[in-house]
């Protein structure tokens, strides 16, 4: 192993692919001393990045709209082969083709044993819950590389049985690590069911996980919100109803006009604390998207938030904005008696059970977010049209290892 190409966040709206060293075998200094762990990983092993995607949350950083300092490295979706392996590690051999849950978990503590593998308390100094690249999660070096650290590697790590399957699947596969499986429990823990209505807000790449994993979970129609016309047509492409918000009706009368009736059975917010309020302006009002999923659902309905808040966002239009305070009607929701899951998606729940959907041509998710591959190199332009609205999910190719379409 020589270097490492991994990406940066340098200022608002700029970041950069730079050589910095090959990860080692390593726990981040201040999670090992504020944990008490060994710094090295003999549980852990060195991945050879295959694919590697861009996320909406790493817009997030990369507006300038959180913490993170310049020099923060990139990248939490992420799918390789082992290079290299910790003496510890059992079940895992070098050479095989893994998918990483952007959650890093110990698989030691109350949480990951219970499940929750997105509050892992035994890998982040600051709170529970950890990721790799991100700000506030505990140090871990960003997979937007060419290679990287995973921890506790048998009990995070998704193993593909076919080295073969893997490589043609690829992009398909590449999204079991965030996306699909955060989709999917946007989706599951809205209720979702046999026949049932969904609206979901935002059509970027998670929007549009959730609204095909509502499909699969047997919705009757789905119906995705945007004001983004290509991400509309891709909600389209593959069998979803559209409402454009930038319109002068209101979002119960253009569900009514499809439905019959105001009303859904279940929502998703795909979208976050960047939401912009209805209308033809795009004056941010981060509140607004869970407002409106809690009028549009029918009392007793259930809601799925996988789009990010944060406790800390500098670009904020107010000062209660800025600590994550805002203005939702919970009132609206307690009346109506709904019920809300937020949080980090705990990946590990749901990606096996998408991968086996995968492997046997039962879900095809890389056409319904429209992946497109890019090299690494090119990451910085992947990032400024994505910010732009390009409708496409970009998956980086740090090592050339994706084959041709």
């Amino acid at each position: 192993m020589g270097g490492n190409k991994i990406v940066v966040y340098k200022e608002p709206g700029v970041v950069s692919v730079e050589d910095h060293d090959p990860p080692k075998l390593e726990v981040p200094t201040d999670v090992a001393k504020a944990k008490g762990l060994t710094q090295k990983a003999v549980h852990g092993v060195i991945l050879r990045n295959i694919a590697t995607n861009i996320c909406g949350s790493d817009q997030h950083m990369v507006r300038g709209r959180t913490t993170a300092p310049p020099g923060q490295t990139l990248g939490h979706e992420i799918m390789g082969e082992i290079v290299e392996k910790g003496e510890d590690v059992q079940f895992l051999d070098i050479g095989d083709i893994c998918s990483v849950p952007f959650n890093i978990a110990c698989g030691r503590c109350r949480n990951c044993k219970e499940g929750q593998t997105g509050v892992c308390l035994n890998v982040n100094p600051a709170r529970a819950g950890s990721a790799y690249g991100y700000v506030d999660m505990g140090g871990w070096e960003g997979g937007q590389a060419q290679y990287v650290m995973v921890p506790f590697a048998d009990f995070n790590l998704l193993k593909i049985p076919s080295r073969e399957q893997a490589l043609e699947k690829v992009l398909d596969l590449t999204m079991l690590s965030d996306i699909f499986p955060t989709g999917y429990h946007g989706a599951y823990t809205a209720g979702v069911t046999t026949g049932s209505t969904v609206y979901v807000a935002g059509a970027g790449p998670v929007g549009l996980a959730a609204a095909y994993s509502s499909m699969l979970l047997g919705a009757a129609v789905v119906i995705v919100g945007d004001r983004n016309a290509d991400r509309l047509a891709q909600a389209r492409s593959f069998g979803c109803e559209t409402v454009d918000i930038t319109q002068d009706a209101s979002l119960e009368d253009q569900i009514a006009e499809i439905l019959g009736v105001p009303e859904v059975d279940s929502a998703v917010d795909a979208v976050g604390f960047e939401a912009s309020a209805p209308g033809k302006g795009m004056h941010e009002a981060p509140a607004t998207v869970l407002n409106s999923i809690m009028t549009v659902t029918r009392a007793g309905g259930r809601l799925g938030i996988p789009g990010l808040y944060v406790t800390g966002d500098p670009g904020a239009a107010d000062e209660d904005a800025k600590v994550g305070t805002l203005k939702v009607r919970l009132g609206l929701g307690w009346a109506k008696s709904h019920s809300f899951t937020t949080g980090q998606c705990p990946v590990m729940k749901y990606n096996r059970q998408l991968m086996m959907a995968i492997l046997h041509d039962k879900a095809h998710i890389a056409d319904a977010v429209n992946a497109t591959v890019i090299p690494l190199d090119d990451a910085p332009r992947g990032y400024q049209e994505f910010d732009q609205g390009a409708a496409r999910k970009y998956v980086l190719d740090p090592n050339g290892l994706i084959p041709a379409a």
